[in-house]
Order: structure tokens, then sequence, then C-alpha cells
């Protein structure tokens, strides 16, 4: 068997040690946001517009995405959906009364809200709850 050199050895001990950071997937980190961030929507509960962009999804002409920031013993009141949403909460759980029906949702959770459905939301946590939603704005 032959022998390998001290660079040959080095160099496929860098690549081996760095192919897992090639391959696994990381999961996203969620943003710190300050507590003056963003737009306030109802005390302790703050918008963060993220980006906006045409849309190229037949019926939609923008695609919208925001963080909402959920501090604990926050409640953000019943409102009409304006437009249909895709919602993801990146961190913290939330109680959510989404058209009548009660969700409980923890880290990593992801609904919907249909234009016209009506939302209620709840922090009953003692920690910070992040909600990063995409609207799909119509035509």
């Amino acid at each position: 068997m032959e022998e390998i050199g001290r660079r040959s050895a080095i160099a496929l001990g860098l690549a081996a040690a760095a192919t897992p950071a090639l391959v696994l997937p990381r999961a996203a980190m969620a943003r710190k946001y300050g507590p003056d961030e963003g737009e306030e929507l109802a005390p302790g509960v703050r918008v963060i517009e993220l980006s906006q962009r045409d849309a190229i999804i037949p019926g939609y002409k923008t695609v919208k995405m925001v963080d909402v920031v959920f501090q604990p013993g926050s409640h953000a009141p019943q409102e009409v959906m304006e437009n249909d949403w895709v919602c993801n909460l990146t961190e913290g759980a939330l109680r959510i009364v989404l058209g009548g029906e009660e969700l409980r949702l923890k880290t990593d959770d992801v609904y919907t809200c249909a234009k016209g459905a009506t939302e209620e939301s709840w922090n009953d946590g003692d920690t910070v709850a992040v909600m990063r939603a995409i609207g799909l704005i119509s035509a």
C-alpha cells in the first residue's frame, strides 16, 4: 500500500471535514428584532416588512413577506384577511383562532389563511413568537 504524504493527508482531512456542511441541511435561523422595529399592530405585536415583488402566479399581482413578532402575553385582535397568506411559525408558540377553529402552533408549523377568513392570535407563552407570513396579493 502506498504511503500518503502529509499535504495529501491534510487536504483529505479538510475535504472530509467540510463535507457535512455541504450535505446536511441547516435549520433557518430566526431573526432577532428590537422592541421598536416595524409597525405596531396591537400592544406587544409588531409587523416587520421584509420583501415584496411582482408575482408570476396567475391571479396574483404581488407577493409580500413579513414577520409578525408577538411578545409574551400579547394578543392580536380578530381581523379579516384581505389576501391569501401562507404562514410559518419560525420561533415560539402561538394560539390562533382561524375561521372559528383553534390551532396551537409551535416552531416550524405552517398554515394558510384564505382571503375573507378571520384570524385572532395569542402568545400565551413566556418567550417571543415570530410568524413569517407570505401574502399573495390579488391582481
